[in-house]
């Protein structure tokens, strides 16, 4: 099972980031290392959103527990996010691959 998770930044965001993009990437390299996070990132050329793709048996609720300890969520770097399942069909990591008849 996959799930996305989205973050919303304030419009400062490249300027307090700094201050916790250390903590961050660790929690997130940490998450990485437990086979949790497949890859995550800032997204657009500003302002930026984030997204971050978790796997597991119940990857929402793994996105969820991330969220909720990540430096950037509890410093207010990240006004807002939301995790929901990502049903994955095409892909070699697809968690219910459909290929065509």
């Amino acid at each position: 099972m996959h799930a996305v998770l989205e973050y919303s930044y304030g419009d400062d965001y490249l300027e307090i980031r700094e201050l916790y993009r250390a903590a961050h990437l660790a929690e997130a390299w940490a998450a990485v290392e437990r086979g949790e996070l497949l890859l995550g990132g800032a997204v657009g050329t500003g302002p930026y959103s984030g997204l971050l793709i978790f796997q597991g048996d119940d990857a929402v609720e793994i996105a969820r527990t991330f969220a909720e300890s990540d430096p950037y969520v509890l410093s207010g770097v990240v006004t807002s996010w939301n995790a929901r399942p990502w049903t994955t069909v095409v892909g070699r990591d697809a968690a219910t691959p459909v290929r065509p008849a």
